[in-house]
């Protein structure tokens, strides 16, 4: 059985490894590219809206929980959007136009939507699939997949880049996508078929159903206006200060490619152990001894980014503030994660997931645009300082607030 389970959590952290890439090298790989292509730090900051489709998850998790798709459910829905992504890809690479901001912009904003549409049934799928004790571990799982989505990415997709050229790394990219959806396949025979979803009698009424079911009952859960708070704070200051670090680290003459090993390779490598080791921390001392700490080190790691700046410091000091920053991150999303997990209940699985995937997005979108706009007018050292004085703030509300969570979640 345990046997059985590890195969299944590993097939899903390729799942979300393979979706995750494609928006992790677009948008925190390709700022490196992008920086010396001559785009601003206001242009940068605005590629990061390429994400705004994630805000709408909600709305994508209507149909994916209302259209069995030939009676496929989850699954289906994944397999299709997965496709469509994977030609999404093979397009941009023919096209490429890194000069034409607009055209560029379009393509990214496809690609993510697709991604994040399909990003809905998997995760609904792993929902419904493991059992209620293994989803910290998948949330430290999913995390340490995306981290090691951004080693790749972030890291040796810019190498790739470099080397043999812009159309590379998508193509490359589509094929990891036709991977995942063998994988997809294995856990449609692994799996019995879909059960615990809500019946509907009839199509008029259905999505006014749904969402007044699914939202109503999803706030009245125990501690869930808690968890909507810390989901929509806890991430972004480490998140925006994460998205300007390749291109700081350019400004201040560090090659390219030093770059993309460093910080690409090497912080998310440190992320993905981060993301397993932090729910292991939860697990073992609890949720409200864990999240403090966890948001203490994101606002350490945030402000000795600021001090190395106003000190004017060399290339090491800024390396180690990066490894401190990806510590913080990974250890923050894995917990997240399993809490997200937590929070979707039987029979709305998809709509929960959307629900707080697109709550979580919007605030984690509109903080790398502000600091974008800092960041042009007072500078790095600026920027990070004001990141860790938000991050400040998040640690004192996790301090009043984290024990209540904890009891909900064991309660639960």
């Amino acid at each position: 059985m345990m046997r059985g389970l590890t195969a299944r959590q590993l097939a899903f952290g390729w799942l979300h490894f393979a979706l995750a890439l494609p928006s992790i090298y677009l948008l925190l790989g390709m700022p490196l590219v992008l920086r010396e292509q001559g785009w601003s730090g206001t242009q940068i900051g605005l590629l990061q809206l390429a994400g705004l489709p994630a805000v709408l998850k909600l709305v994508m998790a209507v149909p994916v929980e209302r259209c069995r798709l030939g009676g496929g459910g989850y699954r289906a829905w994944a397999g299709l959007l997965g496709l469509l992504l994977g030609l999404a890809l093979l397009g941009l690479a023919y096209d490429f136009p890194l000069a034409q901001p607009p055209r560029f912009y379009a393509w990214v904003l496809l690609i993510s939507w697709l991604a994040t549409w399909a990003d809905v049934p998997v995760n609904a799928l792993a929902i419904r699939c493991l059992p209620v004790e293994e989803r910290l571990r998948a949330g430290g799982i999913r995390s340490a997949a995306l981290f090691l989505a951004a080693v790749v990415g972030g890291g040796l997709l810019l190498v790739v880049h470099e080397r043999a050229g812009g159309a590379v790394p998508f193509v490359l990219m589509a094929l990891l996508l036709a991977v995942g959806g063998l994988l997809l396949r294995w856990i449609s025979i692994s799996v019995p078929p879909e059960v615990g979803r809500q019946p509907y009698a009839s199509v008029e009424g259905t999505v006014e159903s749904l969402n007044h079911k699914g939202a109503m009952g999803f706030v009245r859960q125990p501690a869930a206006s808690i968890w909507v708070a810390l989901l929509m704070l806890l991430f972004p200051f480490v998140g925006a200060g994460w998205v300007y670090l390749k291109p700081l680290l350019l400004d201040l003459g560090m090659p390219m490619e030093q770059v993309a090993w460093w910080v690409g390779v090497g912080g998310g490598i440190a992320g993905a152990l981060a993301s397993l080791a932090g729910q292991r921390l939860a697990r073992s001392i609890g949720l409200g001894r864990a999240l403090p700490l966890l948001a203490a080190l994101a606002t350490l790691a945030l402000a000795s980014l600021g001090g190395v700046g106003y000190m004017a410091a060399g290339h090491a000091l800024w390396l180690v503030g990066a490894g401190l920053l990806a510590c913080a991150m990974g250890a923050l999303s894995g917990v997240m994660f399993g809490l997200m997990m937590h929070f979707a209940r039987s029979g709305y699985q998809a709509l929960d997931y959307g629900l707080q995937a697109s709550l979580f997005t919007l605030s984690r979108l509109a903080v790398p645009v502000l600091a974008g706009i800092l960041l042009d007018r007072l500078g790095y050292p600026a920027m990070f300082t004001a990141l860790a004085l938000g991050m400040a703030a998040v640690v004192v509300l996790v301090l009043l607030v984290s024990r209540r969570l904890q009891r909900a979640v064991l309660n639960g």
